[in-house]
């Protein structure tokens, strides 16, 4: 997914390093008045030791981030777009608002840190941990999430649509309202996972985990739940018009009042 680079990066001595990041909380401390924002576009940051620094707002697009130490960092609405990240350290970072658009985050650490409103827009999150993670409003839009540990995220409201979330780890990851029209769950384990009013239309969910689900009001008009294990899950309200349920484990499940008759013969059949 990410791109191969054509141009040369930047490099930037620790001397150096240290102006840029004194000369941008100049322009924090006086409301962009004094000082210059942090302009990192293409350089060269593997490596580096940036835990907790401020580098909120700052231009970061296409930049070298591998292996670097970004923990606790402030990087609210920064630009990161099509940044490489990959393997990254960015526990407890604040990523409010940032763009981090085509970025590369493969198996970037991102324990607890806060991306509310972020946007991902087809980004590479492979076997990323986002365990606990805030992506409230975020758009992941078309990301690649497979194998991600995604445990306990607060993903509500997010935009995930043709997302690919295969095998990826979701357990208790609270998905309320959040949009996964069409993404790709096969093998992913929400087990315990609340999904109330999210929309699954069109969603691949074969052979996934939703055991003690709470699908309340969710949409899954059209969604494939073939093989899927369903013990225990909650559909009261739900809309599963045209779903796919052959093979599905129902042991314990609860269809209070849920919508697609067609859907509950095909059940009964199977």
């Amino acid at each position: 997914m990410h791109k191969t680079r054509h141009q040369k990066l930047k490099t930037v001595y620790r001397e150096k390093m240290a102006e840029i990041l004194k000369q941008h909380a100049l322009w924090t401390v006086n409301e962009e008045q004094q000082g210059e924002r942090a302009d990192l576009r293409n350089t060269d940051l593997s490596k580096v030791d940036l835990s907790g620094v401020d580098l909120h707002s700052a231009r970061l697009q296409e930049s070298d981030l591998t292996g670097t130490d970004l923990s606790g960092a402030d990087l609210h609405g920064a630009n990161l777009r099509e940044a490489d990240l990959r393997d990254a350290d960015l526990t407890g970072t604040n990523l409010t608002g940032a763009n981090l658009r085509q970025a590369n985050l493969n198996r970037v650490n991102m324990t607890g840190a806060v991306l509310s409103g972020a946007r991902l827009t087809r980004a590479d999150l492979h076997e990323a941990r986002l365990w606990k993670a805030q992506l409230t409003e975020a758009d992941l839009t078309g990301a690649d999430l497979t194998k991600a540990d995604l445990h306990e995220t607060r993903l509500h409201s997010a935009h995930l649509s043709e997302a690919d979330l295969r095998e990826a780890r979701l357990r208790k990851a609270h998905l309320s309202e959040a949009d996964l029209h069409g993404a790709k769950l096969q093998g992913a384990d929400l087990t315990g996972a609340f999904l109330e009013g999210t929309q699954l239309h069109g969603a691949n969910l074969q052979e996934a985990v939703l055991v003690g689900a709470n699908l309340t009001n969710a949409d899954l008009t059209d969604a494939d739940l073939t093989g899927a294990d369903l013990s225990d899950a909650k559909f009261i309200g739900a809309d599963l018009t045209g779903a796919n349920l052959s093979r599905a484990i129902l042991t314990g499940a609860d269809f209070t009042r849920c919508k697609g008759m067609r859907t509950k013969r095909r059940i009964e059949r199977d």
